[in-house]
Parts: C-alpha cells; structure tokens; sequence
C-alpha cells in the first residue's frame, strides 16, 4: 500500500512517474532506474517545481516507497524555501547583484525603472500596470544582466586572450552557462540576483571553456585564475541557486 502522501501513478503508461504531496503541493516525481546506482538519490529539480529520484535497476517498489516516505521531512524543510513568488508585488523585494530591493511602483504608466534609497533602504521604481510588474521586473533583470555579463565577459576574455563570438541570454533551468566550440555564450539572466563575485565567476567560468572545453583539473585552474572566488561562488549558487530559479516572472 502506498503512503497516505503519494498518489497512484499518473497513467499505466508512465509507471515511473508519480505525483508527490508534501505539504499541500502537488509535485511530479520522475522515478529513474539505473544500472550504474547504488543508492536512492532523491533530487529537487531546479526551481523546486518537480523532484527526480534514481534508483538501483530492479530495486523492489516498496524500498522505494518507503524511502520517500522516510524523506517527507527533508522535503518539507527543503521546499520550505522555494516560497519567494508571493514576493514578486509591489511592496515585496527582489534581489539584485545581492542586494535585496524592495518593489515599488511609481504610479506612472511610462518610465524608466530607477532605483532610489527610502529610510536607507534600497527600492526598485518601476512604471506601468500592477499586472504587468513580472513583466517590468523581468525586463530589467535582463538588461543588468547583460550589462554586467558582457562587460565581464570582455574582461576575461581579454586577460585569457579569448575570442567571443556571441553573448546570449536565456531563461534556463538546468545549467547557469554555456559555450561553444565557435565561442558562442550564453547566460541565465537571473544570475544578475546573485552577488557580484558570483556574476563573476559565472562568466569567467564560460570565457575559460573558450579554452578548455571539459570541468578538468586545468579549466578550474583556469577558473581561479580569472576569479579567485570561484569556491566560494560555486557554493554560493550550489546553495542558493534553486531559489532564483524559483521565482515566476510570468
């Protein structure tokens, strides 16, 4: 019998996948047999909107029911986290390069964003319509992204001697950068909430794959020698990654 908090498979046709309910959310779980596992290993997909879990081939169904069930908790805690969506409305906050601003909007209906400080705390202004505040939000995430992002870009690219064929900017879930063998960037925008020596480290990482197109010992050699904070920047966004992806500007 399955536990109280696990629905039955979704169709006969997707055995391996089940919806789960921790704390009154609703979310798919992607059961993922492997030759190569040794252990269950439950993983939060990015944004906290889905849970993948892997598991030894042929391992019986009951140890893996009774494993989530054993983890109800940890998923409890972990997903406590991904709450900041109620934020994203005036008299919330957003964080930018690390610092969180509180939402604003101007009562204008046109107008360029503008950040100001009231009783010493930091506000992002924005115009417009209160239904279109994701939108606005969104919109200016993404242009200090690319501020930031290709200026840092020429930056490292210069010092490594790197050429850059293109800088791009998406909404992706699954990995913060990428680089081709062409020199084609491209970025998650949502980096730019995070602080800068971690904005930093995001494009060094990619300048260095110009060179080195692998995670071996020399690319991270490499890292560090364009961002000395890069351990602490990965341990930044190993720990509160999940988070900005969490947020829906839709």
């Amino acid at each position: 019998m399955l536990p109280a908090f696990l629905k039955p498979p979704v169709t006969k046709a997707s055995a391996l996948e089940r919806v789960v309910e921790v704390d009154g959310r609703s979310l798919p779980l992607t059961i993922n047999p492997s030759l190569r596992a040794t252990r269950l290993t439950l993983r939060i997909e990015p944004g906290g909107r889905a849970l993948k879990l892997t598991v030894p081939k042929g391992l019986p169904q009951r140890e893996v029911d009774a494993f989530i069930e054993r983890h109800r908790g940890w998923l409890t805690s972990k997903l406590a986290r991904f709450s900041g969506e109620s934020e994203l409305m005036e008299g919330g906050t957003i964080a930018l390069r690390g610092v969180v601003h509180r939402i604003e909007l101007s009562g204008r209906l046109r107008g360029l964003p503008e950040i100001v400080v009231t009783d010493d705390e930091p506000v992002l202004r924005l115009s417009g319509d209160p239904e279109h505040l994701r939108r606005r939000l969104a919109e200016f995430l993404k242009k200090e992204a690319r501020t930031d992002l290709e200026r840092l870009v020429a930056i490292h690219a210069g010092r490594m001697g790197g050429k850059v064929k293109s800088v791009t900017l998406k909404d992706t879930r699954s990995r913060w950068g990428s680089c081709t063998s062409e020199g084609a960037l491209s970025f998650s925008w949502r980096i730019v909430m995070a602080p800068p020596h971690v904005i930093d480290y995001l494009a060094a990482h990619e300048v260095a794959h110009l060179r080195e197109m692998n995670h071996g010992p020399q690319f991270w050699a490499l890292c560090e020698m364009l961002c000395p904070r890069t351990a602490e920047a990965r341990h930044w966004l190993k720990r509160n990654g999940s988070m900005l992806h969490a947020l829906d500007f839709s």
